[in-house]
């Protein structure tokens, strides 16, 4: 009679370091009936092996303390079967690898949307180990922007002034259709092949790092994708969210209920049970089933896996999607696991609200969570108030109370609501909003006016990938027509905008002058850290400075179409002692006891001598 024995087909995580502060670490193992088998190692401290409610996994808590880099193994023995052995590796850590440093207020973050981005290597396009192949005229389809693409461009990116990049998610998302936003992942070990390889994202990294550049991870912690290996055949029902009133449908569907995606009952003193869950339990599609980080398997798969992907990319940041619609306890202890592994790591939450006590809820050590006992952790946040105003205050060309540039006055007004207020990300527009330049109707001088603002406020900016180069989109026609190819990144493009002689007359207009100021950012440390001082608008006209020790930077932004003519005897707390400013654009010096005229619609920078 022929003995038989359980094939392990997973072991996840696939390798750890030495010298980690993690040193107690849960190996999820999966094959089938592999529950029936006991585990032992010769070295490596066992503490205990748990079982499910599925004998398709085992989950071996394990102790790495004490252990120098090296091959390890596991044997796997089963009265009357075959045993078998599976090697594991725990591996050397980087020099300085706890102390990396991050992406900071001194950085500018481009955005980019890896599939939309450059084609660098056409023979990922379409993979057979994964469902949906290319199709580049299909505006929801996957059009063959890779890794090799973004690597190919990193000079563009670095001419720019772009210091730090934060692609949306690169792994494997195994949907039919629509996988190519990649935030419905199925194997979150893996990068998606039609991206490349997990060597090829490692390889983006050190390619950024000898730029003196940072690589910032999309990390999904609410939820996977129905496709995801583990989902399809979940290790406990409480992995995931479920709702006992849809059980029975077919899969994806069972046990699903969307979230009713009011944040807000996050925090509401006065928010009834039903409200609270079906925000955090409900999921945010019905082809992404909801992960339950109340279960301490699952937080745990997450905490290691984010680990893992910091450890072996060498990454310098995660931006978290749809941060505060997880589990509040569950996410906050997530974010402490990976801050207590990496003190100086940052990550920014996307918590898409519309009020700043809201949002200043969600950062770590807000006095405005302390009233609550609730402390989540996360170093930063994302300023969608910031974000509101700039969408609609550039149309308002005639100034009243609300209108206008007070919009941005405001805003800066409720800064005290933050614990940490150079750690916000300031924006125009992302993946998921209207490009400016379309809310803007294709205008240059509405343009100038927001990334003026955006690149030399408080906090740290982010921009989209082909803004500076004029893209508009239509996010009326769906999320594709926001996500579109960056023009030059295919051979068959009929013009190259990531080159100058490829550019049209239009296009080297938007990005001469966004390089002109992106690279001013990057060489004056007074609009990374410098504190902000700020006038009320008078005739839509807002000035603000931005001062460093004997570093000082004025801005002027004249939203009202007429030329405006500034007394600048107003400003004499923010120009100081300060006689002449040489304006950055076009390199005039200013005598600052004349007065100073603004064209309409139009921006000036100038550093203060």
């Amino acid at each position: 009679m022929q003995t038989t024995f359980a094939q392990l087909e997973r072991l996840e995580p696939p390798n750890w370091w030495a010298d980690m502060n993690l040193t107690s670490v849960q190996l999820l193992c999966y094959g089938e009936n592999i529950s029936d088998y006991e585990v032992s190692s010769k070295d490596i401290t066992i503490v205990n092996v748990e079982r499910t409610e599925n004998p398709n996994y085992l989950f071996v808590n394990v102790n790495f303390e004490g252990l120098s880099a090296g091959e390890y193994s596991f044997k796997f023995k089963k009265k009357g079967s075959k045993s078998f052995t599976k090697a594991f590796a725990l591996k050397e850590r980087d020099a300085n690898s706890k102390e990396r440093e991050s992406f900071n207020s001194s950085d500018l973050v481009y955005l980019i949307m890896p599939d939309r981005f450059a084609n660098g290597d056409t023979s990922n396009d379409s993979m057979p180990s994964v469902t949906e192949k290319v199709n580049r005229a299909e505006q929801g389809g996957r059009h063959g922007g890779d890794l090799q693409g973004v690597i190919n461009q990193l000079d563009y990116l670095e001419d720019l002034g772009v210091t730090a990049l934060w692609s949306t998610p690169l792994l494997e998302d195994n949907d039919a259709k629509y996988s190519y936003h990649t935030y419905a992942q199925s194997d979150v070990y893996k990068i998606d092949p039609r991206y490349g390889t997990n060597e090829d994202y490692k390889r983006l990294a050190t390619e950024m790092e000898q730029r003196d550049m940072k690589l910032i991870m999309d990390y999904v912690t609410n939820h996977w994708g129905a496709e995801h290996w583990l989902i399809k055949d979940l290790p406990e029902q409480s992995w995931i969210h479920q709702f006992e009133d849809n059980k029975g449908k077919d899969f994806p569907l069972d046990g699903y209920a969307n979230s009713n995606y009011r944040m807000t009952t996050q925090y509401d003193p006065n928010a009834s049970a039903i409200d609270i869950r079906y925000c955090e339990d409900g999921w945010f599609t019905s082809t992404m089933p909801d992960l339950n980080q109340s279960n301490p398997k699952t937080l745990t798969y997450l905490i290691q896996n984010a680990i893992w992907w910091i450890e072996y990319s060498g990454l310098d940041g995660f931006r978290v999607d749809t941060y505060s619609y997880n589990d509040k306890e569950g996410i906050a202890n997530w974010t402490k696991a990976i801050t207590d592994e990496y003190p100086n790591f940052n990550i920014v939450g996307e918590v898409w609200l519309h009020n700043q006590a809201q949002i200043a809820y969600w950062q770590k050590d807000s006095k405005i969570g302390a009233l609550q006992n609730f402390n989540s952790h996360c170093p930063s946040v994302m300023d969608f108030t910031l974000h509101d105003a700039i969408g609609v205050m550039f149309k308002e060309d005639n100034a009243s109370w609300n209108d206008g540039m007070i919009k941005a006055y405001d805003n800066f007004v409720n800064d005290f609501l933050y614990q940490d207020i150079d750690n916000l990300m300031v924006f125009a527009e992302n993946h998921d909003t209207g490009r400016i330049n379309e809310i803007y109707n294709g205008s240059l001088d509405h343009y100038k006016l927001a990334m003026t603002l955006v690149a030399t406020t408080r906090g740290t900016p982010q921009i989209y990938y082909g803004s500076e180069i004029g893209m508009r989109g239509d996010k009326g026609k769906g999320d594709g027509a926001i996500r579109q190819d960056f023009p030059g990144g295919w051979a068959t493009d009929a013009n190259n905008a990531f080159t100058k002689d490829g550019r049209t007359e239009e296009q080297e207009a938007y990005h001469s002058f966004s390089k002109t100021l992106f690279n001013f950012r990057k060489e004056t440390p007074a609009l990374h850290t410098g504190e902000l001082l700020h006038y009320l608008p008078e005739n839509n006209v807002y000035v603000y400075f931005r001062s460093l020790e004997d570093q000082t930077v004025m801005v002027v932004l004249n939203n009202n179409p007429e030329e405006q003519t500034l007394d600048l005897s107003r400003f004499t707390e923010g120009i100081k002692n300060a006689t002449t400013g040489k304006e950055l654009f076009s390199q005039n010096t200013l005598n600052l006891d004349d007065p100073l005229t603004v064209k309409g619609k139009s921006p000036l920078v100038i550093s203060l001598n």
